[in-house]
């Protein structure tokens, strides 16, 4: 029993899995984590302006420190100078010049502590710089990859479109219908050539005549050899026929004509 409960979990978590993987989309994770990326860099920036604050306010700190550890030395070498020409009591130019160099040793303290404290600090802002540049280039480097990718998306998308039309050109009919078409076209222009000669056939003699004698390749005197042949004249004589046109033709024709 323990075993089959164990089974389908196995199962229900595969099919789980599964999924998550096809809800996954690589482009907006890869666009998630570049926000990510960007939200570490604005809270790393602002931690190095506060660690860079620090390190400028421990550095005017070593400069204070340092200042005063020199003034106090060079306070007590003028009470010792003015306690020895007289000017003052030679006890009391020690005893404050004691004083002095008493203040500067705890100033010489401080600038120590102070001087650490900077040397420490600048060494934080180094290595946040150093970090911050290759966040910085690894956003980069993902915004690179990221335009990539959506190209490559695109264009991937495009093609698969194509091909599955290239695949399924005929799935509409497109192809028959073109077939279809064309012996359409082709029934239609034979049966206009058939009216055609049709058309012909159904000429009669007098457009036989007309055509004739309209040819520009069958001159007058030709249609006249071929007429008097039909009339058998044998004698030639002149007739004058005059056609609506009035251009009037001259023939010559024999005076018997058979059988007369």
């Amino acid at each position: 029993m323990w075993s089959l409960i164990k089974r389908l979990f196995r199962i229900g978590k595969a099919e789980a899995n599964s999924a998550i993987d096809k809800l996954e989309n690589p482009i907006k994770m890869t666009q998630q984590g570049i926000r990510d990326l960007k939200v570490d860099l604005d809270k790393s920036m602002q931690s190095l302006a506060e660690v860079k604050a620090i390190a400028i306010r421990t550095g005017r700190e070593v400069e204070t420190y340092k200042a005063n550890s020199d003034d106090y030395e060079k306070k007590a070498m003028a009470l010792l100078k003015q306690g020895q020409s007289g000017q003052m009591d030679m006890a009391e130019a020690e005893r404050l010049a004691t004083e002095a160099l008493a203040r500067r040793e705890e100033n010489i303290k401080l600038y120590q502590v102070a001087l650490q404290n900077k040397q420490k600090y600048d060494g934080m802002v180094t290595n946040m710089e150093g970090k911050l540049r290759q966040l910085k280039s690894q956003i980069a480097k993902w915004e690179n990859e990221l335009r990539t990718l959506e190209a490559r998306d695109k264009v991937s998308k495009a093609t698969t479109k194509l091909n599955k039309q290239l695949t399924n050109i005929d799935s509409s009919g497109t192809m028959s219908m073109l077939e279809r078409m064309k012996g359409k076209v082709d029934e239609q222009e034979a049966l206009a050539e058939a009216y055609g000669e049709m058309a012909n056939e159904t000429k009669t003699v007098d457009d036989e005549i007309n055509k004739a004698l309209n040819n520009p390749n069958i001159t007058a005197s030709a249609a006249l050899d071929d007429l008097k042949k039909k009339m058998g004249i044998t004698k030639e004589e002149k007739i004058e026929i005059k056609e609506k046109s009035d251009v009037t033709i001259k023939i010559e024709v024999d005076d018997k004509k058979e059988g007369a």
